[in-house]
């Protein structure tokens, strides 16, 4: 990895110093305001740097504050889905080239105040949820949000969109992700977490959005714990690096105090084996934690994993949906 100590900063964007950070070399500020919906190599840099130098980006939520504290499920069904995703950036990387690697290193994540998650008919792993349903999260605290009947969900706030434009001309959609990565929800890549994305175009022209709270391994109703914040990301270059796909790095979870519950699916058919797995976990909160189905989907969403635990032995696999059983109350 390479590393330089200047950086260049274009006139829009303000040298803006952290208290928790000072002392680090090179660090800059991404506005609010500069934000853009699509992946393009033709998108305007907003800022250039180098290897080494540290950027913070402000990153609004990912349906540009459609969904607010006086919402209600009804809003659901009239969200704009051409304001997805708005992305802070694109940053350009000097001396990043096609056939490198662009190393983010993650210093940290905040979220804002207030949060959401959804349900939506037609959208999400289960198809038998024909109603909207919101959930609003207070996320005051900074360290557990609220759920029902005294569970409360710890946060671990990520970015879900970590990306560079596509070799491609034109414009690509945020989502679904690629070898430029993008909308991968990875939830791992939190704080002390890194991640290298194969550079496909000069200076990578890398952006970040979709900051989440909390979130499952699947995400399996289609939104994790969706807000406002910051990420603070230092940038490196690996030449030559040969990837193909993006490759992270993770400390990984700390273990349950009360370990898990899970429950599986099994059957020749992956995604089918998926949502029996989802579908038994459901129906072990709404029995046991007195939730309602849409609750406990949200609760799947935000905070349990799907994990795929045997494909070997055809033509049956099996699959879990997994529970850490210290969100629930004592």
């Amino acid at each position: 990895m390479s590393v330089s100590v200047e950086s260049v900063v274009l006139p829009q964007v303000a040298r803006e110093p952290a208290e928790e950070l000072t002392g680090m070399p090179n660090r800059y500020h991404v506005p609010l305001e500069t934000f853009h919906y699509k992946w393009s190599r033709s998108h305007k840099p907003v800022l250039s740097v180098k290897a080494g130098d540290t950027v913070t980006f402000e990153i609004n939520d990912v349906g540009s504050r459609q969904l607010d504290k006086d919402s209600t499920s009804a809003d659901v069904m009239r969200f704009d889905a051409s304001k997805l995703y708005p992305l802070a950036g694109p940053v350009f990387v000097e001396g990043a080239e096609p056939g490198d690697a662009l190393a983010v290193e993650v210093l940290d994540v905040r979220v804002g105040d207030f949060g959401w998650s959804y349900v939506q008919p037609g959208f999400g792993l289960l198809e038998e949820f024909g109603k909207p349903f919101l959930y609003k999260w207070d996320l005051k605290n900074k360290k557990s949000a609220p759920f029902e009947n005294g569970i409360k969900i710890p946060l671990k706030p990520f970015c879900g969109v970590l990306g560079i434009a596509p070799r491609s001309r034109g414009f690509t959609d945020v989502a679904p992700p690629g070898r430029h990565g993008g909308n991968m929800d990875i939830r791992h890549v939190t704080a002390g977490s890194w991640v290298k994305i194969p550079v496909l175009v000069d200076g990578a022209l890398f952006s970040a959005g979709d900051v989440h709270a909390a979130m499952g391994d699947a995400e399996v109703c289609g939104t994790a714990i969706e807000c406002p914040g910051t990420a603070t990301l230092r940038f490196g270059i690996e030449k030559k690096a040969g990837l193909t796909y993006p490759e992270f790095f993770t400390a990984g979870d700390e273990r349950p105090r009360k370990g898990y519950h899970a429950a599986t699916g099994i059957g020749p058919d992956l995604m089918e084996a998926t949502k029996d797995s989802v579908r038994s976990m459901i129906r072990h909160l709404v029995k046991t934690y007195d939730l309602t189905a849409e609750e406990a989907y949200v609760l799947c969403s935000v905070a349990a994993d799907v994990r795929v635990h045997e494909i070997v032995d055809r033509p049956n696999w099996v699959v879990g949906t997994m529970i850490s059983k210290d969100i629930f109350p004592d």
